[in-house]
């Protein structure tokens, strides 16, 4: 494994306990990656996006958990949108049986939620 990286990680505050969820596999003494969680926990009040904009500019890369919450998720989008502006490596992970790439995606990566994809991403930061 590499070197511990910065990773954001977007997602609807319906799929916190996703969020919660890959963050404790990170903390597995038997997971093959490990990152520094820069994701919002809390919604932020007044200027949340210069903040956001600022802990994604920090970030290695960017993980966007996809489920059938995220085209309805503005502020989630917009920290997808975010990450291409800012030119960071983003991937997202699709949650159950959610298969629709939101177009904020772009032409980043979607895929199934494992330890080796989300491994592979993280190392290659």
């Amino acid at each position: 494994m590499a070197d511990k990286k910065t990773v954001f990680i977007a997602f609807a505050s319906e799929d916190k306990n996703y969020r919660d969820l890959l963050k404790g596999q990170s903390l597995n003494t038997k997971s093959p990656f490990e990152y520094r969680d820069m994701s919002v926990k809390q919604p932020y009040e007044g200027s949340w996006k210069e903040l956001t904009r600022t802990r994604i500019r920090r970030s290695d890369g960017v993980i966007a958990l996809l489920s059938a919450n995220t085209p309805y998720a503005d502020g989630e989008l917009w920290e997808i949108r975010c990450a291409g502006t800012e030119r960071k490596p983003l991937m997202g992970i699709w949650l159950g049986d959610y298969r629709t790439k939101p177009a904020a995606m772009g032409s980043a990566p979607c895929k199934l939620w494992s330890w080796e994809n989300i491994t592979n991403f993280i190392d290659s930061l």
